[in-house]
């Protein structure tokens, strides 16, 4: 399995996250602030510099004041579709 920041299917989830931040009207400064980080903190995450684990993407997320269950559906719905995830149901290598 890959863990890379660089599949497609997390750049879904770099990509949901920077959208919900902006959805809500923060810049990442702002963010880092309700979040108690360094900015640069949000940037690494959404650059992919830095991989989130699940706790601090359901604090991202309620940072912004969007439900995390909404985004987390978004991004499962990426990964069953993507081909890594078919060629591992069928038994092949990813």
């Amino acid at each position: 399995m890959d863990k890379s920041v660089h599949t497609p299917e997390y750049r879904v989830l770099r990509a949901a996250l920077r959208e919900v931040r902006a959805a809500a009207g923060l810049s990442q400064r702002d963010l880092a602030g309700r979040l108690v980080v360094p900015h640069s903190w949000v940037a690494k995450v959404e650059t992919g510099e830095r991989r989130i684990d699940a706790v601090e993407f359901c604090r991202f997320v309620l940072a912004c004041g969007a439900d995390p269950q909404q985004i987390f559906d978004r991004i499962a719905n990426a990964v069953e579709n993507s081909t890594a995830t078919r060629r591992s149901r069928k038994g092949l290598p990813a």
